[in-house]
């Protein structure tokens, strides 16, 4: 019996991925607003009425695909702000690890990209609530650094945020060149570094 109920549930989670997957592709395309159930369903060759075995809605499928797009970013937002810092060779190290996550996923970048500012209420919140919990995790980060010494809990908040805005900015930047000449990408990447050299030049010099 346990055996039939595993078999079930691993075609259920292969399904509900099918849909993801299926969406993510979809939406490459066009936004979640505009995404059709009908579409998503056919795309995976099954019934408009399975979707509703695995999501409410478009919009719930939408925040599914929140958590699944912003899951993949922890490693790499945890991996940039280690290796962020004053010096050239700490940023340009930075900044080539969102390269490189831009370049694994780039339909997850696109979509958090595009709806961040959507027009679906429920998926704005969804990234919304994902990026404030990357700014309390880089937050706790930065404050086991040395050069925190003095700074209030708020006033760390506030330079995470900062460093999480510009790790979306520069993944954006990258997308949007995937299929640019490198030089177009390397000029992103200076960009980006001189970015994030403004940041920790501001952050020594924030105590006065």
């Amino acid at each position: 019996m346990s055996h039939t109920l595993g078999i079930r549930q691993a075609q259920k989670q292969k399904t509900r991925q099918a849909f993801l997957d299926a969406a993510l592709e979809l939406l490459e395309e066009q936004s979640l607003s505009s995404l059709g159930l009908r579409e998503v369903t056919r795309a995976v060759g099954v019934a408009p009425t399975a979707f509703y075995r695995h999501f409410r809605s478009t919009a719930d499928l939408g925040v599914a695909l929140v958590e699944e797009a912003l899951g993949s970013l922890h490693p790499m937002i945890g991996a940039t702000v280690s290796a962020a810092g004053d010096s050239d060779q700490r940023i340009a190290g930075a900044v080539e690890l969102i390269a490189h996550h831009v370049d694994a996923y780039p339909a997850h970048v696109r979509f958090i990209a595009r709806e961040r500012h959507g027009g679906v209420q429920p998926v704005r919140e969804a990234i919304g609530a994902q990026l404030a919990r990357f700014a309390e995790e880089v937050r706790a980060e930065l404050a086991t650094h040395p050069e925190a010494e003095g700074w209030s809990d708020d006033d760390l908040l506030m330079l995470a945020g900062l460093y999480v805005d510009q790790m979306l900015m520069t993944a954006s930047l990258f997308l949007a060149t995937l299929d640019a000449p490198e030089q177009e990408r390397a000029r992103v990447a200076d960009v980006a570094s001189r970015r994030m050299r403004l940041i920790s030049i501001g952050r020594r010099h924030w105590l006065g």
